[in-house]
């Protein structure tokens, strides 16, 4: 069995968001005084009392949807109700009981799931017995709560989870790819997603800044688990607006930080500009793996433009990350889709590979004899050993007599031949210069 799955859903400015935040541990979903600022759905596992499961956080519940935007994200929320295992139902005690609340009580009836009833910002005696009048709409016992400031949270998840189905606990751990699908904005970061599952699971619009929060989405892909991380997409500094846009740019920074692989999305359509290289210097720094994806390549007949051109460009633009894997492909259209996303895995399952201490050690020393090590007067770099030290990334320890002696263009020369002695094709490699060990243990004798 998996685990439960729990949707939090009510009206805009309710509280959902604060809730989510507070069940997973992190301030994972953006809050705001604006109605309407979450608007896909985004999930993460959580946990409670020993238990585990999937909360998912979803946009506000409107009872008539005013645009084609606010209609899609209500699709949203009904897509959330279908898959959980269980419901929070949200109200605020400071409205009172609305008829938009007595609406949505209506539809989670039908829906058959087990629902609770949860009344937000009762942070007061007062406020908590208001929270009565929730009772007519046949939900159950409401259960006074203020997500803000962590009142009545345990007995709210102490209902439901007894209300849902367990999970089994006992699975083994499993090292579960994380693939950020990071990008400037507008360039087809949630089309993607979309066409991978073969449904709308997060909002596609032409209005930029659609999606403002790092959307985890967990997929089953050729009987294996991923996860998929969908952002917001990243603006020029100068142009980013103060308050909720800032926190999704946040967001999209978070997420490469924790994504084994970031799939970098470029638009075809103007390709290559210096916030496209800005992002390739943020997954680079990270030392993460990257995938560059050029999305809408359906309109390149139309553009003139030649695949070959284009990737000489983009190879002269992205000099610094030479490794990384570009592929060409249309989101809307669903070609090369596949494509990308194996080349994601091939290059998580790479970055995992370890490396024999004779296999290391001979690739550094041949390196190391074609290109004379550096020198400073009459001191030039020794080297004692090399070590693996880790994997995801590739990680590779030496000691030498003088780290100071190490010069980037030396690393780099380093890094370059032990990925291509070593067969790291697509992984950025992390080299660490670390003095001796004996001279630094002498040392402490003498004193």
């Amino acid at each position: 069995m998996s685990k439960p799955l729990i949707a939090i859903v009510g009206r805009p400015n309710v509280g959902k968001s604060t809730l989510f935040n507070r069940l997973v541990g992190r301030r994972a979903a953006v809050v705001s005084d604006i109605p309407g600022t979450t608007r896909d759905r985004i999930s993460l596992d959580a946990q409670w009392a020993g238990r585990s499961f999937i909360i998912v956080d979803t946009g506000g519940v409107e009872p008539d949807p005013a645009t084609p935007l606010a209609e899609r994200v209500q699709s949203q929320v009904e897509m959330a109700i279908d898959a959980a295992d269980g419901i929070i139902f949200m109200a605020d005690v400071r409205d009172g009981l609305t008829a938009a609340d007595t609406d949505i009580a209506e539809r989670l009836r039908q829906s058959g799931k087990p629902v609770t009833l949860a009344v937000n910002k009762a942070d007061n005696l007062k406020l908590n017995q208001t929270a009565v009048e929730f009772y007519q709409m046949g939900l159950g016992e409401p259960i006074p709560i203020s997500a803000h400031h962590n009142l009545g949270i345990y007995d709210l998840i102490d209902d439901v989870m007894a209300a849902v189905p367990s999970s089994e606990e006992d699975e083994p751990a499993q090292d579960i790819p994380s693939i950020a699908i990071v990008g400037r904005v507008n360039a087809g970061k949630s089309a993607l997603l979309n066409a991978i599952l073969g449904q709308e699971r997060t909002i596609v619009s032409d209005i930029p800044g659609t999606t403002r929060d790092a959307i985890d989405t967990p997929i089953l892909y050729q009987n294996r688990q991923v996860t998929l991380i969908d952002t917001a997409g990243v603006r020029r500094r100068g142009r980013i607006v103060p308050g909720i846009e800032q926190y999704s740019v946040l967001r999209t920074v978070q997420a490469i930080q924790r994504a084994d692989v970031a799939l970098l999305i470029l638009d075809a359509t103007d390709l290559g500009t210096a916030q496209d290289i800005h992002i390739a210097g943020q997954i680079m720094d990270a030392f993460k793996g990257a995938v560059v994806a050029v999305n809408k390549w359906d309109l390149a007949l139309e553009l003139g433009l030649d695949q070959a051109k284009c990737l000489a460009r983009l190879r002269r633009s992205l000099k610094f990350m030479p490794y990384a894997p570009i592929r060409f492909m249309s989101a809307l259209e669903g070609t090369g889709v596949i494509d990308v996303l194996d080349m994601a895995l091939d290059v998580h399952d790479e970055r995992g590979r370890t490396i024999s201490r004779k296999q290391l050690s001979n690739a550094v020393m041949t390196a190391m004899a074609a290109h004379q090590p550096p020198s400073r007067g009459r001191r030039s770099l020794r080297l004692d050993r090399v070590a693996q030290e880790g994997t995801h990334p590739p990680s590779f320890t030496f000691y030498v007599n003088d780290p100071d002696l190490v010069h980037f263009s030396y690393r780099r020369f380093l890094e370059n031949r032990l990925r291509e002695s070593l067969g790291f094709r697509w992984s950025h490699l992390k080299l660490v210069f670390k003095g001796r060990i004996a001279r630094s243990r002498n040392r402490q004798k003498r004193e």
